[in-house]
């Protein structure tokens, strides 16, 4: 939402855009949830760096994941999670 105004906008419009922004944000709880679908389509073709990680918002076993990628293990780990992501409704 910040950079919505990097452009030179003037007062008015950066104090219109942050009030229904945050009238956006209150409507739907300020929650941003991400599809399982597509978590586990990158899971199950991207699983090996740890895409599925970065994408669901966890970074820390993202890296974690793209530091280890050479050994396939976390190619295994991450088609078996792509999995997983599938069957949860």
């Amino acid at each position: 939402m910040v950079f919505m105004n990097a452009g030179g906008g003037g007062g008015a419009s950066s104090s219109s855009s942050s009030s229904s922004s945050s009238s956006a944000g209150g409507a739907f709880g300020g929650r941003y949830t991400k599809s399982k679908v597509a978590a586990g389509l990158l899971g199950i073709l991207l699983g090996s760096f740890g895409i599925h990680k970065f994408y669901l918002g966890r970074w820390g076993w993202g890296i974690i994941y793209l530091l280890f990628f050479w050994t396939y293990i976390p190619g295994i780990f991450g088609f078996i999670e792509g999995i997983i992501y599938f069957n949860i409704k």
